[in-house]
């Protein structure tokens, strides 16, 4: 009994430092001349939301807010649209700032050095911008380098692909950031400035302090470098939540980790909608993907229903995760605990490391890595449209018209019976979706949705297995079941010679795609 009422008192005393400071109180304005001062002249925001992580408040009339701020706790401004955010030297945007009086524990990788008492005025400075409803962004999954070589392969990779990109609003790395080497960081922000946009960042598994003991402090060298995991922003009409939803130690036995929240991070969440209109899109960020994965429970229940239940009053929401290392679609209905008629859409995006830069090397000496599902490495776009939404998933280093590979024999032998098919996979695919094929602008037929593994890529591991000679570079990862593969029948009773399987792909957002390939019909010679 003595122990639990000690935990009982230790629990309380430690809420009750946590905010025992005076309360942090500025000023959000409007940074005319960009220099990230408050300036005579320039006139406080109304209406602006302030949060110490926990607390959501909004502006004054004059554009001051009040909260509360403990021992650990990064203020930052839920940017409004309309304005844009500074950005420091590494194109990340600047709307936070990190409290940390003693700074952080002692760790592995150095966190926040002690930042000292409160100032008088914590002050964040917005950029009047064009209020635009229509916009683009990227998203990029696990770029997970574990070397400097491999920060060259993503940079050499992807980054050089979009750099100087015009047509965005900002850019989204959904999780990890770098391979557990969190020295890594810099190298990892030397490359993504290089593409010219604002520049946002989720906290992913190998992202985090191992050696923390407990999950809030688990983030400590991601915060030094990237600011907070969790925070939110909006842009047109719609409004961006980024959570850290890894729970570290995993609760149920205090090794590994875990998805899930914090009691905390929800409440965050539930106090920062109240602030949002119900017509806006949510679109949630994080790590980890809510649905639960091929190895078995990585998401705790709870969690997610408890999510569910905030978003409840909304009917435009999108979530985005990363994690697999393979592509999938994900659509929540009310048995999986969705608490709307309709459907709650996760795109579980793909990753820009691929298959861990593994694979046959390039004609650069870069990694093809493509995914265990058979997605080629890449990154996504996403455009916006007040409060709609698609996606669009482009390969790196190939054409954007890229949408799917399509597997099938060179050669058939004329009018016999065969037990090869066509396989196409289509990369953004769901079960949802149309595929149809047809040979030689002739009829068109459907295609039939399987779950199972992608023939091209068993293929290409195999190649690995029975070379007798090294190849350079890793093999790949063994095959992942495909979440997005159509098959149908060859046609091998038509004339001899070269003839062709066309296929369009109509996704989930009304987008269309063509692929096409060849094969060749043969007549089996008589002494066959």
């Amino acid at each position: 009994m003595k122990f639990y009422i000690n935990l009982l008192l230790s629990v309380f005393f430690g809420l009750s430092c946590t905010f025992s400071q005076s309360p942090a109180t500025g000023f959000v304005y409007e940074d005319v001349n960009q220099n990230q001062k408050k300036d005579k002249g320039e006139k406080g925001l109304e209406n602006v939301a302030v949060s110490n992580g926990v607390e959501v408040v909004l502006t004054d009339k004059k554009g001051k807010y009040e909260i509360p701020a403990g021992d650990d706790n990064i203020l930052f401004v839920i940017k409004p649209s309309g304005y844009a955010l500074p950005v420091n030297e590494y194109n990340q945007p600047q709307f936070f700032y990190i409290h940390k009086p003693e700074g952080s524990p002692g760790l592995k990788y150095e966190g926040v050095a002690s930042t000292g008492k409160l100032p008088r005025s914590v002050d964040f400075g917005l950029i009047p911008d064009v209020y635009r409803e229509n916009f683009k962004m990227l998203a990029f999954g696990d770029p997970q380098p574990y070397s400097e070589e491999e920060v060259d392969f993503f940079y050499r990779g992807v980054v050089k692909e979009v750099k100087g990109i015009n047509d965005v609003a900002f850019g989204l790395t959904l999780g990890d950031l770098v391979g557990d080497n969190l020295d890594l960081f810099n190298p990892y922000r030397d490359a993504v400035k290089e593409i010219g946009v604002p520049w946002f960042n989720v906290m992913g598994n190998h992202d985090m302090n191992y050696d923390a003991e407990s999950d809030s402090l688990s983030d400590e060298t991601f915060e030094r470098h990237f600011g907070p995991a969790n925070y939110a922003f909006n842009h047109g009409k719609v409004h961006f939540i980024v959570l850290d939803d890894i729970l570290y130690p995993d609760p149920r036995d205090g090794m590994g980790y875990w998805g899930g929240f914090r009691e905390d991070q929800l409440e965050f969440v539930e106090n920062d909608l109240k602030f949002v209109p119900n017509d806006h899109l949510i679109v949630l960020a994080f790590h980890i993907p809510l649905e639960e994965g091929e190895f078995g429970d990585s998401f705790r229940d709870e969690d997610r229903d408890k999510l569910f239940a905030l978003l409840e009053d909304y009917p435009y929401t999108l979530s985005l995760s990363a994690h697999t290392h393979i592509q999938n679609q994900y659509f929540f209905r009310r048995e999986d605990g969705w608490r709307q008629t309709g459907e709650h859409h996760e795109y579980n995006a793909g990753t820009t490391s691929g298959d861990w830069y593994s694979g046959h090397l390039n004609e650069e000496g870069i990694p093809v890595s493509t995914m265990r599902d058979g997605t080629p490495k890449g990154y996504a776009f996403l455009t916006f449209k007040g409060n709609q939404y698609s996606v669009r998933y482009k390969a790196a280093g190939r054409p954007a018209q890229h949408q799917m590979h399509i597997y099938a024999p060179k050669v058939v032998p004329q009018n016999e019976h065969l037990t090869a098919r066509i396989a196409v996979n289509f990369y953004m695919g769901s079960e949802k979706d149309s595929v149809i094929y047809r040979v030689d602008k002739g009829e068109w037929h459907k295609m039939h949705f399987i779950n199972t593994y992608d023939p091209a890529y068993i293929h290409m591991v195999q190649e690995w297995d029975f070379t007798e000679e090294l190849f350079p570079g890793k093999r790949p990862s063994n095959p992942s079941e495909c979440s997005h593969l159509w098959t149908g029948r060859i046609f091998n009773n038509l004339d001899e010679g070269e003839h062709t399987i066309e296929v369009k792909a109509i996704d989930m957002f009304g987008q269309e795609h063509i692929a096409t390939k060849t094969y060749r019909i043969e007549q089996r010679s008589k002494d066959d």
